[in-house]
């Protein structure tokens, strides 16, 4: 695991990126610490135990973290979120990438028949997609600030302050205020009747 560096409260994400992409080797790591945790806290609970055998969470985030650092020159990220997005996408693509991983290794397992069904019910499954389907159409309809601020506060579990220090925001009470409002904004559009 790569050592953590504290990210300079002031720097905004988008000054880093300047930065790192004009070679600033500290702006990279300022970038990767600023995300790691928020990161780690996401992926924990995603990969599942059968791909856990060769790699942990932290092996995940650290080879999206270092893929997407070696990649940062071709990422748009001129509209606010748009790391922080590509960098959920990233960890998400890891963790899938392992999952097939795993399904090719063969499994070594002994039948009983007091093996207990794994399988949902299909009808459980369907509406659990429609219902996450429902989710990320609500946020994609945020603005990209709320966004990446209700990304960071409920799936990542990250602090006002560190939401403050990502976004720019003069506090984390500032933080807090957007945070709030797009939560009112994902809630009340869950409430609405599906559309047929």
């Amino acid at each position: 695991m790569a050592a953590v560096v504290t990210p300079v409260a002031l720097d905004s994400t988008l000054a880093l990126v300047t930065r790192a992409r004009g070679g600033d080797r500290r702006a990279l790591e300022h970038i990767a610490a600023r995300y790691q945790a928020a990161l780690l806290r996401f992926a924990h609970g995603r990969v599942p135990s059968s791909a856990r055998g060769l790699v942990d969470t932290v092996d995940v985030v650290q080879t999206a973290l270092m893929r997407t650092m070696a990649r940062l020159g071709y990422i748009d990220t001129s509209i606010p979120g748009s790391l922080l997005a590509y960098l959920r996408s990233a960890v998400l693509n890891q963790i899938r990438d392992e999952i097939w991983r795993a399904r090719r290794r063969p499994q070594v397992t002994e039948l009983t028949d007091q093996l207990p069904a794994r399988d949902k019910d299909p009808l459980e499954t369907v509406i659990s997609q429609q219902q996450l389907e429902r989710y990320n159409l609500s946020l994609l309809q945020l603005a990209p600030d709320q966004q990446e601020a209700f990304l960071m506060r409920i799936e990542m579990g990250c602090s006002y302050q560190e939401i403050a220090d990502a976004l720019g925001r003069s506090s984390a009470e500032a933080a807090r205020m957007l945070v709030r409002r797009a939560i009112r904004a994902v809630t009340a559009m869950l409430r609405e009747p599906p559309h047929a």
